[in-house]
């Protein structure tokens, strides 16, 4: 009798909780929201006590109604780079700095331009954003000593959910990719970066793959959520490589569009490789081998900048009537930077703009302009993965975004590729949840559980004279930046 698997996927929100049975099909679905805080301008923080009380809440709520000792196993996907700190007593020793916490522009400079970039690089394939979890620490070891003095063990958000369920201290290596402490390459901690740091080796928990089992739920736990004794639980994934995970976009050369409150392009290999620039993060991926993955700050943000702060409508589908017949010939132009740009550019001082207007320029061209202008982001590092000799013959595409056929249809002749949408929308919690299934050995690979279970039910192929348009067209935007980096 096929068994049931959890998938946990730690969002910044909210908690999304989803049970699947072992065939891929999604039997419940539940989310718990949790405060965020905002102490200074710029910082951003949340307490892992509240994650885990949320978590529990949630897994009470999934499993009612259901047999909990068919539950074989238990995964994460969870938001990347937060800093979570515990002392000898496995306590939180401070609220957790997170992803989008833009305190650490000291910290990051000092690695980038001191430590160097070409040492970064080097040693963990990576340079430093504000957003990654070495700066972090650097800046708690500066601001907060007494703090830096206690800590005992660091981890990344979801890791302290699975040191909850298991008493285990574990990292994976994709989330680990993103603290600009590993080596991705070797797969092991970079001591020179961990020197650099002050960082100690035995605060960091033990790596693992994604789908390796980590642990078993504590039997008190167990008893108390009314799971068998013996329900496993596996390392998980930062939210992107559960994401692509749950969108099948794993082995060599798939590629994965997200066009989320940022966007992302994601790009499976079966091998090692980085770009000269490091324009693209190279991270390990949670099917056991590498990705590259290049992040946009703002992609379906920007829409709703404009339509709800500028233009004032909820009616997003009206403002896109009649734009199909003027595709690939707009003369106007916008640049996606609202919160400035970490891939390609890495430039925080960058900022929005329309460019190309005339006396005729209309608001529907406005509001194609900025669809396009997202697209065309997305292509930029695109570019950087063809010019490594990435050619992916396709593209899945998730995220709010992409329920626009429209853009759907923007984006597969921009990048000239069929774009792919799968049947589910539930990425990170499902892809954990199928992680969880290949620790139990429910599938003998992530590529296999990725075949099983991920259905395409929608494929969209690029027009030629379409396409070629609008390779005129991102030939033109491609001049923008460059030619306004100075003056931002």
């Amino acid at each position: 009798m096929s068994m049931d698997y959890i998938g946990i996927d730690l969002g910044t929100s909210a908690v999304k909780l989803l049970l699947m049975a072992g065939d891929g099909s999604i039997r419940n679905v539940v989310s718990r929201e949790y405060p965020i805080f905002f102490p200074h301008s710029g910082w951003s923080e949340q307490r892992p006590e509240d994650w885990w009380s949320a978590v529990l809440d949630g897994l009470k709520a999934l499993l009612a109604g259901y047999d909990g000792k068919q539950v074989a196993g238990i995964s994460f996907g969870g938001q990347m780079h937060g800093l979570v700190m515990l002392d000898a007593q496995d306590r939180v020793i401070r609220p957790a700095i997170l992803w989008n916490d833009g305190r650490t522009a000291e910290q990051t400079a000092w690695l980038n331009d001191t430590v160097g970039r070409e040492t970064l690089s080097a040693c963990t394939a990576n340079i430093a954003f504000a957003g990654f979890t070495a700066p972090k620490l650097l800046w708690v070891r500066e601001r907060e000593p007494e703090n830096f003095a206690r800590i005992a063990k660091i981890m990344l958000p979801k890791d302290y959910i699975a040191y909850q369920l298991t008493g285990v201290h574990s990292m994976d290596y994709s989330d680990a990719s993103g603290t600009l402490l590993l080596d991705v390459e070797h797969k092991c901690w970079s001591e020179k970066i961990l020197r650099l740091c002050g960082v100690e080796t035995d605060w960091l928990p033990t790596l693992f793959e994604s789908y390796q089992v980590t642990g078993t739920v504590k039997s008190a736990l167990a008893a108390e959520l009314g799971l068998g004794t013996g329900c496993v639980v596996a390392a998980g994934a930062g939210d992107n490589a559960a994401a692509a995970v749950g969108t099948g976009t794993v082995g060599e050369g798939r590629c994965n569009v997200s066009l989320g409150t940022s966007g992302t392009i994601f790009i499976s290999s079966r091998s090692f490789r980085v770009d000269r620039r490091n324009a693209l993060h190279a991270f390990a991926h949670a099917d056991g081998r590498y990705h590259l993955m290049g992040c946009m700050l703002s992609a379906a943000s920007c829409n709703q900048w404009w339509m709800d702060s500028i233009i004032g409508t909820k009616d997003y589908a009206a403002q896109q009537a009649g734009m199909e017949e003027r595709l690939g010939e707009n003369t106007t132009f916008f640049l996606p930077y609202l919160m400035g740009e970490r891939s390609p550019h890495n430039d925080p001082r960058a900022r929005g703009m329309f460019i190309g207007m005339s006396m005729d320029t209309t608001r529907r061209d406005m509001t194609q302009a900025i669809m396009e202008g997202v697209s065309f982001g997305i292509r930029d590092s695109f570019e950087v993965a063809k010019s490594l000799g990435i050619h992916p013959d396709g593209t899945r595409i998730c995220g709010g975004g992409s329920r626009s056929a429209l853009w759907r249809k923007m984006i597969a002749n921009i990048l000239d590729l069929p774009v792919e949408r799968v049947a589910s929308e539930e990425g990170p919690g499902l892809g954990a949840a199928m992680l969880a299934a290949v620790a139990c050995g429910e599938y003998d690979s992530v590529d296999e559980a990725a075949k099983a279970i991920v259905r395409v039910t929608e494929t969209i192929d690029p027009d030629p004279e379409l396409a070629a348009k609008y390779q005129g067209q991102y030939l033109r935007f491609q001049k923008l930046y460059p030619a306004l980096k100075d003056w931002f």
